[in-house]
């Protein structure tokens, strides 16, 4: 009797082990050979909202045993949201531990040059949980960009330098925004702060002629260049006179002729009539055309033409006279291609 009772209660202990093993620590999640799978967890997100996912990805061996875990460990009063890898292999406790945590992986976010407002908007919206439409709302917002960033809602989009930035999923319209923001004070370091200041430019401004340059050419041998054109004009005084601005002013990026009654159009953008810079940026400038403006190239050029080659690099000239002859060269091009807009 002795024996038997004591390989009963060995049984019944190495059943409660195994059934604890099961349940807390048994390999449960299950993902592709090709890498971690992710749970998005909405911002206000049910426990059950939690559970309809897993289940419909098929992200666990056993759904039943994470949710009774679940349950006892009070987690559906407390859900998280964010984006949270799934590893192979990972158990129902350690699951839960990160998910209670709120142990979020970042996600790559890649910022594209963007001409208007409601294109990052949306690029924000496809790749993040935050609404775009609340961000075209902030950017809107005068006074909470003056007293946050000191910009206005003609020049906030100097915030936002394309690239790839590390940011949470579930990352709010405000918060994307002060991440952004928080990379631009970072770019204008002391030295860059300098050489805007030996140009007489403020940040925003060079932001400004950034985004001019970084739509006259994707070169980067002719931004220095281009960029100095621009401030030899700007120094003496003379209209900047460039096509992009029009094209921003017109609303069509897509002209490969400018004409003359283009340039009669009523805009602060049209620099054929206006002096100075335009009030914002025409497109969002990237950090070599920043840079391009901030150590530009030494010349006399005054005037420069795309070539006619179609090699997407300018001809510069110093006289009207050298300039007509290069645009000339440029106008036959676009008639031997029947080019007329």
């Amino acid at each position: 009797m002795g024996f038997t009772l004591l390989f009963l209660l060995v049984l019944l202990g190495a059943a409660g082990l195994y059934a604890a093993w099961r349940v807390l620590w048994r390999p449960n999640v299950v993902t592709s050979p090709y890498g971690p799978a992710y749970l998005y967890i909405r911002t206000g997100g049910s426990f059950q909202n939690v559970l309809d996912s897993l289940q419909r990805h098929e992200l666990l061996e056993e759904p039943a045993t994470f949710r009774w875990l679940a349950e006892r460990r009070n987690y559906p009063a407390r859900v998280l949201p964010g984006r949270y890898r799934l590893d192979f292999g990972l158990g129902n406790e350690a699951l839960l531990d990160r998910l209670m945590r709120g142990e979020q992986d970042t996600v790559e976010f890649v910022l594209d040059a963007f001409k208007y407002k409601p294109q990052l908007a949306q690029q924000m919206g496809k790749q993040l949980e935050a609404d775009s439409t609340a961000l075209r709302r902030l950017l809107n917002r005068q006074t909470w960009l003056q007293q946050q960033y000191n910009v206005d809602t003609t020049t906030v989009l100097t915030l936002f330098i394309p690239g790839r930035y590390r940011l949470l999923w579930n990352t709010s319209a405000p918060q994307f925004v002060d991440s952004l923001a928080a990379h631009h004070r970072r770019f204008w370091d002391a030295e860059r702060l300098r050489r805007a200041d030996s140009l007489k430019l403020s940040p925003a401004e060079v932001h400004v002629l950034a985004s001019i340059v970084q739509r006259e050419t994707a070169k980067p041998e002719d931004k220095p260049v281009i960029a100095g054109v621009y401030l030899n004009r700007l120094r003496r005084g003379m209209r900047l006179q460039a096509d992009p601005t029009l094209l921003w002013a017109i609303g069509n990026f897509g002209v490969k002729r400018v004409l003359n009654k283009d340039k009669l159009v009523d805009s602060p953008y049209n620099t054929y009539k206006h002096k100075g810079l335009p009030p914002g940026p025409i497109t969002s400038a990237n950090r070599q055309s920043l840079d391009a403006v901030l150590k530009p190239a030494t010349h006399d050029y005054i005037f420069f033409c795309a070539r006619p080659d179609g090699s997407g690099y300018s001809d510069f000239a110093v006289t009207y006279a050298e300039h007509k002859r290069n645009a000339r060269r440029y106008q036959r091009r676009l008639d031997s291609l029947s080019i007329k807009r």
